[in-house]
This record gives structure tokens, sequence and C-alpha cells, in this order.
């Protein structure tokens, strides 16, 4: 217990050191954009749309609001945020606006922290009261007030029931539930309120593109479409990056911005040349291990090398009670993983957060730390499609099921949703664990 005690400090203290790394330089990095001021780049005819359309000149200012949605990168989010609040700051005085994120902490990442760098580079002022989640923007005699909202599930609609809005400004709003933005623009009661929705797509049953994009003329919503291209200031070389990172359905959706229905194999990139490995890792800096938890359905754990570039699945444990005709414990189960393991020094076993006996389990035995993995299906394929066509992560050859289930693991196409089918997924879930709990953090610069 004390060797586990000491192994567990010693790794939580190199992820603090690390963390803190990360912190002291994304620190200086925004003590150096806030000195410098924001450095506005030239921008393209649509993001020029995006910030006139509401103008008094423009012949479609008297239209309710407007979507821009298209590849990653494009530009978007810079242009829609600053725009929405010009046109507040130019059209009110003393009003309500909310803006909104899947959640507050991505907001204010991805959206609000540029955009105040810009507003102050335009001559406003700006107080953020973070408890509050209010931004005051300020100029001259001018103030308005910016409340910030998260739509990330059913529950977020009661978070802005009552107020009276001016505006809203949805980011990444095929993320957020129906609920949450019809209540959100049913805030927006002030004469001359208008909406703005900003997102990459997603199935073409999406109830945004069926209820808001298909229906912009009637609802009176002007609609964009952009491209990687519509961003100037992204160079060929990072857009070929971006290109390169993306197949099948996700390639379709951010790169070339369409609305598409998930269909066929999940990993269709899948390439036994570039993706299955006769050959260990020789200079392995680290071993974890996956599981995917079943006692009717298959058992997957796997054991990964890690050389701080790359990872291979080197081991598998698969066992399938009705294949094998006796469904056995959690005792044989962590048995069979510790034979597995043999005498490599693991960091980590990730394992499916519903897995609470078999956690148990291992704990019990105390050799090895338990970490849940992040079960986000649809990001965490996401993301494994992306080290699968990268080449980040490979398969020894002797994985016969994980190799098996890559050209078995499909989208269910009658779902209505992205959904995959519930069959031949156990080490497809093991694998997905791995990558996006674990390797994705690990690889972040990279990725």
């Amino acid at each position: 217990m004390r060797n586990y005690k000491e192994k567990k400090h010693g790794i939580d203290t190199r992820i603090e050191n690390i963390r803190k790394g990360i912190t002291k330089r994304a620190a200086a990095m925004k003590a150096k954009v806030k000195k410098q001021g924001f450095q506005f780049k030239p921008f393209s005819e649509k993001q020029k749309k995006v910030l006139t359309w509401w103008c008094s000149a423009s012949p479609v200012k008297d239209m309710d609001g407007i979507i821009a949605d298209g590849a990653i990168r494009s530009g978007k989010t810079l242009s829609m945020s600053l725009s929405y609040v010009l046109w507040a700051m130019s059209s009110f005085n003393q009003q309500n606006f909310g803006m909104a994120g899947k959640t507050i902490g991505s907001f204010r990442r991805n959206v609000l922290f540029w955009l105040k760098l810009m507003l102050a580079s335009r001559g406003y002022t700006i107080s953020d009261r973070r408890s509050d989640n209010l931004l005051i923007v300020s100029k001259g005699n001018t103030v308005n007030y910016f409340y910030i909202f998260g739509g990330k599930d059913e529950r977020s609609q009661d978070l802005i029931q009552g107020i009276t809005l001016a505006g809203m400004f949805f980011d990444e709003v095929a993320l957020m539930p129906e609920s949450f933005v019809n209540q959100a623009t049913g805030r927006c009661s002030v004469d001359g309120s208008k909406y703005w929705f900003n997102c990459n797509p997603d199935n073409p049953r999406h109830w945004f593109k069926v209820n808001w994009i298909d229906k912009a003329e009637e609802k009176r919503i002007l609609y964009l479409h952009f491209t990687m291209d519509d961003n100037l200031s992204l160079s060929e070389r990072i857009k070929a990056r971006y290109r390169g990172m993306y197949t099948g359905v996700f390639y379709l959706r951010y790169i070339e911005g369409l609305w598409r229905v998930a269909e066929g194999l999940v990993y269709s990139m899948f390439d036994e040349d570039k993706n299955v490995t006769d050959k260990c890792m020789t200079g392995a800096k680290e071993y974890n291990v996956s599981v995917d938890y079943g006692t009717v359905n298959p058992f997957s754990a796997n054991l990964w090398a890690f050389d701080g570039k790359k990872s291979v699945m080197e081991k598998e444990v698969y066992y399938d009670s009705r294949e094998e005709g006796t469904r056995v414990d959690d005792e044989a189960y962590y048995k069979m993983m510790d034979e597995m393991i043999g005498d490599k020094k693991v960091t980590f076993i990730i394992v499916d957060p519903s897995a609470a006996s078999f956690k148990e389990v291992i704990r019990k035995y105390g050799k090895y730390i338990v970490k849940d993995a992040d079960n986000d299906v649809l990001d965490g394929i996401r993301v494994t499609t992306t080290m699968l066509n990268k080449g980040m992560i490979q398969i020894h050859e002797s994985c016969k099921n994980t190799i098996n289930e890559f050209g078995l693991y499909c989208w269910d196409e009658d779902s209505g949703e992205d959904a995959v089918i519930k069959e031949n997924d156990h080490a497809m879930d093991s694998v997905r664990y791995y990558c996006y709990t674990f390797l994705r953090k690990r690889l972040r610069w990279m990725y």
C-alpha cells in the first residue's frame, strides 16, 4: 500500500507540474497579447458581410437574425462575436443581451478572451464580473450588459427564464438542446432585437438544421456558409494540415462544412498497412490499460505503450461469455488483466465510469490506479478518427479481436441521429476511452 501511495503521489506531482507549466506559458502569451493589443488581419468578403449586415445602408438590415455555419477555422466566431457587440452598442443603450456557448468555460475560452481584446482595441471599456457571468461594455455615454450562459443540457433553459433581452448570440448552437435555444430566443422581446447563431454542421436531421437553417427565409434570417478560404489569416500549409486530420463524415462536416449523415463504417480510414504493426514499441515512456467492462457482453482490455509521440496497443484481453459458454466474475477479469500487464509499470487503468464493481476490485488490490474514462461517444470517435488518420495509434497484429471490430463497427443510419450500432463495439469503446481520456491530453500540442 505504501508503494501504491508513493507511486500515486509521484504521478499527481508530475501532472501538477505539467499543468503549472501550461498555465504559466498561457498567462505569458495572454499578457503579451494584451500589451500589444489585438492585431486585426484583413477580413474576407463573407466576414465583411457578417460585420455590416445590420448597418443602415445594408439591404438586409431588417432581417431578424443571422446564421453562420460551415467549416472549422473559417473565421465565423471572430467576425460574428465582434459584429454582435458592435451592433448592440450602436443600436441600444442600457439594455441586457445574452451570449451562450455549450458551457460558460468553453465560451470564455473560445470567444470571450479574444472578443474582449478586439473591443478594447476599438476603444470600448469592458468590466468582466466573473461571479455574475456579466460583461459590462461601455463607450462614451453608451453602456450595455451582456450575460453569459451555458447551454449544455435540457436544464439549461431554467437559467435564462425571466430575463428580458435585446439580442442573443449562440456560439456552437448545434451542441445545445432545442429547449434552451427556444427559451433564449423567446426572451428577446425588446423592439429591434435580433438573433445570432454560429455553428459547425451536424446531422442533416438535426433540429437546428430542420427548424432554423431550412426555414431561414421564413424566419427572416440571413444565412451565410463559411469555408476555410473565408479566413484570410490561415496559410495554405495550415489549411492542408486541417484537411489531413479528418476523413469520412468528419471531413464532410468540419472541412467541407456540410450537413451530412454519419453512415457506413465508423472507422473507414482504418488501414491495416498503416495502423497494424508486427512490432512492440521500443523506448516506451509509459504504459496504460483501457477497459470496456461487460458481464453478458464481452469484456475488452488493452495494454497500450506510449513513447511521447504515438501509441501501440501491444496486447488485448477479449472475453465473450456467450461465446465461451461461461460467465466469470470481476475477480477473474482482474486476473486476466493482471496477466496481460505482466511486469509492465502501468500509469492508469482507464475504465468505463459505469463499471463500479470492477473498479472496486482493482482498488482492493492496490496495485493499479483507476481512472474514469471520458465517455463522450461522438467526440471520442472524432478524436480516434484523427489519431488513426495521422498514424498516432497502431494495433499489434496479435490483437485480432480489436482489428476485427474495426471492420465491423458501423453507424446506425436508421436512428435519426449520430449513433453507432451497439454491436461489435467493445474493443472499439476501449480504444476510444484510451484515445479520448489519455492520449488526447498527452498529445494536445500535436493534436
